[in-house]
């Protein structure tokens, strides 16, 4: 199974952090749905879940729904505190998230939202392709992708693609040498 770990980054790096006062970039979400879509499905942690279905924090046509853009894909959930979610499976760990997947008959993981979960497949040599959104923004604070340095290890990654999304987002996609 191919497993695509996607973010958005500033500019200087950081996760973006949203809040009622800097929503996501309407560029970023849409590239989003579009690769979940794509794969069938989408991998998030709990928090980030949350916060995908908080009007304060994404607009109406961009919430996980029954009726919205992610309407009829497979979305997993990693959490080790909540064990159930309607709607939606909940999994304790990467490999987990990826038996399910793949006994669903799915060929391609989308790993979104969240330092902990990406750093969790990152550390365990999950990941074949990285997608970055760089927003036009700089953030003073913000966590960072692999946080986890006791049990990363250096990877090779190989330039795919770049490609502007407009909203003056910019893409990266990198293939992880594993």
């Amino acid at each position: 199974m191919k497993t695509i770990l996607w973010a958005t980054l500033t500019a200087n790096g950081n996760y973006a952090q949203t809040s009622p006062d800097n929503l996501p970039k309407k560029e970023a979400l849409d590239d989003f749905a579009t690769h979940a879509k794509a794969a069938g499905n989408f991998v998030v942690g709990r928090r980030t879940f949350e916060q995908m279905q908080d009007p304060g924090r994404v607009p109406h046509e961009e919430r996980v729904n029954a009726d919205g853009p992610f309407a009829g894909i497979d979305i997993v959930v990693m959490s080790k505190s909540i064990q159930d979610i309607p709607g939606v499976t909940v999994v304790r760990s990467p490999q987990e998230a990826l038996d399910y997947l793949q006994g669903k008959g799915h060929h391609t993981a989308l790993i979104s939202g969240g330092a902990d979960i990406h750093n969790s497949f990152l550390s365990q040599g999950l990941v074949d392709e990285v997608i970055f959104n760089i927003a036009p923004v700089l953030e003073g604070k913000g966590l960072h992708l692999m946080i986890d340095t006791d049990h990363y290890t250096f990877k090779d990654v190989q330039l795919l693609d770049t490609k502007p999304l407009g909203g003056g987002v910019v893409q990266m996609h990198y293939a992880v040498n594993r």
